[in-house]
């Protein structure tokens, strides 16, 4: 099949395809007399692999481990648990920076008259510098940026 019908039955897009190709991710494909990509079933099977992880949030980095483990037969599923694991720590710790982003910008909007007068709470917490906490809003400090 061809990188178009292969992105269809991936739900991978083609750009995405030559990228994983461009990298290394997946390896090159057949081409066609005609010089066309050509995938079989199995490389449509390894990119519904890689969409998955994808929606489940690793990178590029880490699904070329997974897809290593995925093709080692002799592979110990400790490994694979472990990657799973340490992935679940990072998305855990951005959704804590997330929400910590959500309630500063809660309590910012609280701040904000959102009337017709030119000042702003908002626009003078991001004048601040980034690693210090600007002193003019009432932010607890749990809510500020950590350095």
């Amino acid at each position: 099949m061809n990188i178009g019908e292969a992105s269809r039955a991936s739900g991978v897009s083609a750009k995405m395809i030559r990228y994983y190709e461009q990298t290394g991710l997946i390896p090159k494909a057949d081409r066609t007399g005609s010089g066309y990509r050509d995938y079989a079933p199995s490389d449509v099977h390894m990119l519904r692999f890689i969409r998955r992880a994808r929606d489940l949030g690793f990178a590029v980095r880490e699904i070329d481990g997974l897809l290593n483990l995925w093709r080692d037969r002799s592979r110990q599923s400790s490994d694979v648990k472990r990657i799973a694991q340490a992935h679940i720590a990072q998305l855990r710790e951005r959704i804590a920076t997330l929400q910590q982003m959500a309630s500063t910008l809660e309590v910012l909007i609280d701040c904000c008259a959102g009337d017709q007068r030119p000042d702003c709470p908002i626009l003078a917490e991001l004048e601040e510098p980034a690693d210090r906490p600007s002193p003019s809003l009432p932010i607890a400090p749990q809510l500020r940026r950590r350095p």
